[in-house]
């Protein structure tokens, strides 16, 4: 399914009126702010081991335990079906052309997202055969470039991990051009986009090799932004957070962060609000109903809230990268020559040279921080709304 991306950043202009295209639903008329469900732990969802996942094709029933994962997730051939990829990766699968469909968030200097498998791919178009591209050597993924990330921070908060940031979307086989949309283990046959996806993280479980099944997450690509949430499946109610019902707006509503290019930082987090759900100046809290396919949106009712972050720590982009690049051979035509061969953006601001320069305590942004411009773009035929001027220019290599 096309999906149309709101692009995110660190973002000048002001959210525009409600107009007929965005759709809002008044839930409460209290004052209290949007609300979002309790961090409070439950029983994991994830099993001691994998089970038996022959009777669903539905990929986020299925569960499965590291270490004992199917060649391909899904092989039902109907529909849009077998899966293309496999999810068993490692060493021999490791490079350019892996076709590997496991991916990984676990920190700031090791995460995949989902790209295209062949070169100027439009999320749109090949959705159900995405790849991993990672930022570490070791997953049997493939490599991210040196160069592609080119602004990065993570988020720890209590119910789930997120990493966002700007990117060369081109170094990963996106469209240049493409505006992009969202990757979710549902899609509309539930069978996930990518087909047979997985994710892992160790954000949740200590680190190390204590990998588990994130049973919820979203990926938003496009626009040279992207944002990956993955929710914690041990805690009560965290899949609020990875909801996919809002594909057409982007990672500024869905996953709101700094989004500031040549910013390479590792924070603690407060939880957003639920996507979708905000507090007007009403006092009014008030659930959002995107419209259809085919509805322009030309507008939206409210600005996305920044999430108040502590504990923040900056770092250098070699030194978050260059290990991980010299772990594994990439192609010439992708690879950087010589010791500076990272991942990111050699050029990072003043301040942030060193191993870690600094750790820093910061609160909410303030509203115009995550103001709305409408750009007003069309592409594909369909309106492609994009977030305003972002704070510096995105550096490549």
């Amino acid at each position: 399914m096309f999906s149309i991306l709101l692009t995110a950043g660190a973002i000048v202009g002001s959210v525009a009126a409600q107009s007929s295209s965005s759709v809002v639903v008044k839930t409460s008329a209290s004052a209290a702010p949007a609300a979002a469900p309790a961090a409070t732990s439950a029983a994991p969802v994830t099993p001691a081991a994998s089970a038996d996942n022959s009777g669903t094709t539905i990929l986020a029933d299925k569960r499965f335990t590291y270490g004992q994962l199917p060649y391909k997730v899904d092989t039902d051939p109907t529909g849009r079906g077998p899966q293309s990829g496999y999810n068993i990766c490692n060493s021999t699968t490791t490079g350019p052309t892996s076709q590997c469909q496991t991916a990984f968030v676990n920190s700031i200097s090791d995460f995949c997202l989902w790209g295209p498998d062949q070169p100027n791919g439009v999320v749109g178009d090949i959705e159900a055969s995405s790849v991993a591209y990672c930022t570490d050597g070791t997953h049997g993924t493939r490599v991210m470039p040196a160069g592609t990330i080119t602004g990065l921070q993570f988020l720890r908060a209590p119910a789930y991990v997120q990493v966002t940031g700007t990117i060369v979307q081109s170094n990963i086989n996106e469209a240049a051009d493409d505006g992009g949309g969202e990757l979710d283990p549902h899609g509309a046959d539930g069978r996930g986009n990518p087909l047979g996806a997985l994710i892992f993280s160790n954000a949740f479980s200590g680190g190390g090799s204590n990998y588990e099944q994130v049973i919820e997450w979203h990926n938003f690509m496009g626009s040279n932004i992207f944002c990956m949430k993955a929710c914690d499946p041990s805690v009560a109610g965290s899949k609020a957070y990875c909801l996919n019902l809002f594909d057409r707006i982007g990672c500024a509503y869905n996953a709101p962060a700094a989004y500031q290019p040549n910013v390479f930082e590792s924070c603690l987090s407060d939880n957003q609000d639920p996507p979708g759900i905000y507090t007007g100046a009403d006092g009014v809290v008030t659930t959002y109903q995107q419209p259809p396919e085919g509805t322009e949106i030309t507008s939206m009712p409210y600005q996305p809230k920044l999430p108040a972050t502590s504990s923040c720590t900056t770092f250098s982009s070699a030194a978050l990268f260059t290990a991980a690049a010299s772990a594994v051979s990439v192609s010439s035509a992708a690879t950087a020559t010589g010791s500076s061969a990272s991942l990111v953006t050699a050029k990072a601001s003043a301040g942030t040279a060193g191993t870690s320069a600094k750790s820093t305590s910061t609160s909410t942004a303030s509203a115009s921080a995550a103001g709305l411009q409408i750009d007003g773009a069309k592409f594909g035929g369909a309106a492609v709304l994009a977030l305003g001027a972002l704070v510096g220019a995105i550096m490549v290599l």
